[in-house]
């Protein structure tokens, strides 16, 4: 019988193990963590300048006679030399792999597999479905922040790179300016240190994507660190653009969060149950006893004041039907006004965040309509290469803040969507995953 017995196939739980045993097994190789590759400041040193003039109408000769080779001078000989680099370029960290693109939806899917707690299901009561109902949408608030912040930060890091580049680019004109003697060592250094500036703005850029990532994966339940390094290549490339107009109306604000919460409907019965079994003498004799305890010292002149009113009636505290109506009613009210309060705050953050994400789109076409008058002037030698680089910054800069104004925006409409859908929602500062997140995260657990 024994034998028969070891002769069945194992269940098939223990023929394929669960991912939850195989991501919590210490013994479960891994991948170790990708690291980026953090571009090296170049040295600050002066380039070595010509001894006599005949060197130095040399070097000038094959300067000018390499510029000559490129269309609009210096700055495509330049972007050529980084094409073809004697030097290694900066990585993203994107390898170009073909995968799924992970949208909100998908993500939202994938995370659900792993919170049983966020299903309803029959034989519920109207308060189970309602807390249910209450955690799915803190954890939607929390899933979709982290999506917006993970697709902000892979698209900023690309800017810094193109900003970096521009700032190297600078760096090496420079250098060459110097090397004919066209420039002094202290315009050189200025050029070196805006490059080492730009250097430090992505290695914080990377810093902030790869964070971004991991608070992402973990939300999904992303355990392989292959398949977490290869998260940022499934993201969108951007975000999409705010609508034009917001809905609804200011005037229906706090009416459509009030009805978003069912828990509120019942509390609100409950609230209504409790008032009708006292009558409106007891309440009134309530009220007026409070009055009077809020008027009268708790202690003597001169004494601490951080002392609780006293209710000195001790026939009304041991009034258990009118201590229900009270609290229920006082509960109540807490719970209405600061819902009411969510509600604006939420919606003045949303209107804000929209109304900047328009102006700082409108900025960026000003600018890159200006970039390109400053190429056309380049193009008929009208203006330097120096002023077609600051150009180029100024609309990198413009493209950086409509990127941020546009990451605001859809976390200020993820803030509202959660207080529409049920959620109790404090409107977090923009781009910043607060603990309310994290303990929402958690929620099906």
């Amino acid at each position: 019988m024994l034998a028969l017995a070891l002769s069945l196939p194992l269940p098939a739980l223990a023929q394929t193990p669960s991912a939850a045993l195989v991501a919590s097994d210490p013994a479960t190789p891994s991948t170790p963590p990708a690291l980026m590759a953090l571009p090296a400041p170049e040295p600050a040193a002066a380039p070595e300048r010509p001894t006599d003039i005949e060197a130095a109408r040399a070097i000038w000769q094959r300067a000018n006679q390499r510029v000559a080779e490129f269309p609009r001078g210096h700055v495509d000989l330049l972007r050529w030399e980084a094409q073809n680099p004697a030097r290694p370029s900066i990585e993203t960290g994107e390898t170009g792999v073909n995968t799924p693109e992970l949208d909100m939806a998908v993500a939202l899917r994938q995370s659900l597999r792993h919170r049983p707690g966020l299903f309803t299901h029959a034989g519920m009561n109207d308060l189970e479905r309602a807390t249910v109902q209450r955690a799915y949408a803190e954890h939607v608030r929390a899933l979709q922040r982290a999506w917006i912040d993970a697709v902000s930060a892979r698209q900023r890091l690309r800017l810094m790179g193109e900003s970096l580049e521009a700032a190297a680019t600078g760096a090496e004109l420079g250098r060459r300016m110097v090397q004919a003697g066209n420039w002094s060592q202290a315009r050189l250094l200025r050029e070196q240190l805006t490059e080492a500036q730009a250097q430090q703005t992505w290695t914080r850029a990377a810093q902030a994507q790869q964070a971004a990532t991991e608070q992402l994966a973990r939300l999904l339940g992303m355990w392989d660190a292959q398949a977490v390094g290869q998260l940022t290549q499934r993201l969108p490339a951007q975000l999409p653009e705010p609508p034009a107009q917001l809905s609804p109306g200011a005037a229906d604000v706090e009416t459509a969060v009030l009805r978003s919460q069912p828990l509120l409907a019942q509390q609100r019965l409950k609230a209504q149950r409790a008032l009708v079994a006292v009558s409106p003498e007891r309440r009134a004799a309530w009220s007026q006893a409070v009055d009077e305890a809020l008027k009268t010292p708790a202690a003597p002149a001169g004494a601490t004041p951080w002392l609780a009113p006293q209710i000195g009636d001790l026939r009304l505290v041991r009034d258990h039907s009118l201590e229900a109506a009270v609290e229920a009613e006082s509960a109540l009210l807490m719970a209405a006004a600061e819902r009411r309060s969510m509600a604006r705050e939420a919606w003045r953050q949303l209107h804000a965040q929209h109304t900047g994400a328009l102006q700082t789109q409108h900025a960026l076409r000003l600018q890159t309509a200006q970039e390109q008058e400053t190429l056309l002037r380049y193009n008929g030698m009208l203006q330097s290469s120096w002023d077609l680089l600051a150009s180029a910054g100024e609309r990198m800069g413009a493209l950086d803040a409509a990127m941020m104004a546009r990451r605001d925006f859809w976390l200020a409409q993820a803030d509202w969507d959660a207080l529409l859908a049920g959620a109790d929602v404090e409107p977090a500062s923009p781009g910043a995953t607060g603990d309310n997140n994290k303990r929402a995260a958690a929620g099906g657990h």
